[in-house]
């Protein structure tokens, strides 16, 4: 290959491109996995981010000046992701999608080593280590840990906590009566309570793994809160270094409170399936785990028919994958059960909490993901659909009539009482129609009146368009609660347009809608598109009315520096602000500008008038 290597993505194919570029578009900004995939459908690449639209973005839009780099983009032909929780579950399926596909790219940049977790070994007076070998023994494995050193500050934790036994004695109740083991170091440290001589009950010892079990679990707040007291108690005592070897405990293991959900390393040979689903498709998430790794992860869309109910949707979806991937396992992880006749096959779980419930939460993540993707990326081939969709959510929020394709928000801006103005801002389809923006003067009202301000201008603006037969919004927004509503409303009420038009007030404290003698709000989830499109709206008005505001207070002091000075009429200040804007500019103007400006004799009078 030439070593010229293209300054940037564009010197590509432009189909490849394009279909790239699409999939780049909805690719979400969450943390996750990304696999690359060649033209054979094979994986050629396995990366982890943080942020998944900003990591792949980023193979496309810098200058390709690596030709490892530029020899793995140049291959790669399609792109799936796989959503997560956290960094550091990104990083742990990261671990087990390179170990299962072995993909080109990552085999000499990976190396084989798995990830430590912590065992509890299934014998009399359990032991508690560190490994990396999974056994099944009966042992209970807590993990996998993203970072050694994570693991073994857990350990350490756990057994300045917990008084637990090191050695390797093989103990039992027999051996232990024959005093076959002597008390060692970690007895007279009082790190151990000398289990092998039977100075420690079973009963007792257990207990204590039972807590350890717990805080291993991610139940860790015990600990958090025990290591606090004790930098507190260490810091009222002045003992600052001690409290800070405590203090570094504790950020680490908050830090670890974002304990990794990908795959517990004895969860093995199960399938996940998960489900959602709107009018016209159904989505199904599929995961299988084997060896303690995600081995398959799947979602895919079934167009409904005839509103097929999902537990047959899930039902098809089930007998769909498990023949695609061959897949014989006999325990099959559901949100609900499916309708499926399957004997004795196979056995269905609904998990209602543990390691398994969080499996089902990670593929129900994933398959919601896939559902809003396939959502922007028709949107995006038809930004009429995203509109039609938004302004149905609207109508249908607000209990409209009809879609509310035309909407306007007004605004007062009243700041200490001076130059009291008002803003109307229109949204046409959705989107700003800056055109159709207009200011307002307040004329009838003196002082700050916000109800009687807000009156006027209602009143000015809707008298003003049906005098000239202008076309009516279907929806009218207030900024403010229930006083500038019910003033708004009376007018609209008096020129006949309540029927036609939906008024309605946002009261800035808890974004609660207000209606008209309705003293019950309406409150809408944070998340709505309907609340943004609003909120939207009442910022823009905020905006533009304060914009407005700040140009008259600008104007009006400049206006009265000129006013000072004898001999310049409101003609000539008219020219020079039209001309310079502000008296800086007009002190900063050549003199023979000004002179072919407004004459010899006026400049002679504003360049002195200036100076004083």
């Amino acid at each position: 290959m030439s070593n010229n290597i293209p300054e940037n993505i564009e010197n590509f194919d432009d189909d490849y491109i394009k279909r790239l570029s699409f999939i780049i578009s909805v690719i979400p900004e969450k943390p996750g996995c990304y696999q690359y995939f060649d033209s054979k459908e094979a994986i050629i690449y396995v990366g982890k981010a943080k942020n998944l639209k900003k990591r792949v973005s980023s193979y496309f839009n810098k200058t390709l000046n690596n030709r490892k780099t530029y020899i793995l983009v140049n291959q790669i032909r399609d792109i799936k992701y796989i959503v997560v929780d956290t960094e550091e579950d990104a990083l742990l399926l990261e671990n087990s999608l390179i170990k299962q596909y072995r993909p080109r790219y990552n085999v000499m940049l990976k190396d084989d080593k798995t990830y430590p977790s912590i065992v509890i070994k299934n014998e009399c007076f359990p032991r508690i280590y560190q490994t990396r070998n999974i056994v099944k023994d009966g042992s209970q494995y807590f993990g996998p840990y993203s970072s050694i050193h994570t693991a073994r500050v857990m350990l350490h934790l756990l057994k300045e906590l917990y008084p637990i036994r090191t050695c390797k004695y093989p103990l039992a109740a027999e051996t232990i009566k024959q005093k076959k083991y002597k008390v060692c170091l970690q007895y007279h440290i009082k790190r151990c309570k000398g289990p092998c001589e039977g100075l420690q009950s079973i009963k007792e010892y257990n207990e204590n793994i039972s807590q350890i079990k717990e805080i291993l679990k991610g139940n860790i707040s015990k600990i958090s809160r025990l290591l606090f007291d004790r930098m507190k108690e260490l810091s009222s005592e002045l003992k600052f270094e001690e409290a800070q070897i405590i203090k570094d405990k504790y950020d680490t293991i908050e830090n670890y409170r974002g304990k990794s959900t990908v795959v517990p390393p004895l969860i093995t040979n199960i399938d996940v399936f998960s489900f959602t689903d709107n009018e016209k498709s159904a989505y199904i998430n599929f995961m299988h785990i084997g060896n303690g790794a995600i081995v398959q992860a799947y979602t895919f869309e079934y167009k409904k028919k005839l509103d097929e109910p999902k537990e047959e949707l899930l039902g098809l979806g089930i007998v769909e994958m498990r023949t695609r991937f061959k897949s014989t396992v006999r325990e099959i992880i559901v949100p609900f059960i499916p309708d499926i006749d399957y004997s004795n096959n196979f056995q269905f779980i609904i998990p209602q909490k543990g390691d398994k419930k969080k499996l089902l939460e990670l593929s129900e993540q994933n398959v919601k993901q896939y559902k809003l993707d396939k959502l922007k990326q028709a949107e995006k081939l038809n930004p009429e659909q995203r509109t039609t969709r938004i302004l149905t959510t609207m109508q249908k929020d607000l209990h409209m009539d009809i879609l509310p394709i035309h909407i306007e928000c007004f605004d007062n801006s009243n700041i200490q009482g001076t130059n009291p103005v008002a803003a109307c801002v229109v949204f046409k389809k959705a989107k700003p129609s800056k055109r159709d923006y207009r200011h307002f003067h307040i004329k009838t009202v003196e002082g700050p009146n916000d109800f009687a301000s807000m009156q006027e201008v209602v009143g000015r603006r809707y008298t003003r368009l049906l005098e000239e037969n202008q076309e009516l919004p279907q929806l009218v927004i207030i900024d403010g609660g229930k006083g500038q509503l019910s003033m708004a409303a009376e007018i609209i009420t008096n020129l006949g347009l309540l029927d036609r038009i939906t008024i309605i007030g946002l009261a800035k404290r808890l974004e609660e809608i207000f209606f008209p003698n309705d003293p019950v709000p309406l409150i809408l989830d944070k998340n709505s598109e309907t609340l943004k499109i609003i909120q939207q709206l009442r910022d823009e008005a905020h905006r533009f009315g304060i914009t407005f505001h700040r140009q008259l207070r600008s104007l009006k002091q400049i206006a009265s520096e000129l006013d000072d000075i004898k001999g310049i009429g409101e003609k000539t200040k008219t020219i020079l602000l039209r001309k310079y804007k502000s008296v800086k500019r007009i002190r900063e103007a050549p003199e023979n500008e000004l002179k072919e400006l407004i004459g010899e004799a006026k400049t002679i009078l504003l360049i002195n008038g200036l100076k004083k």
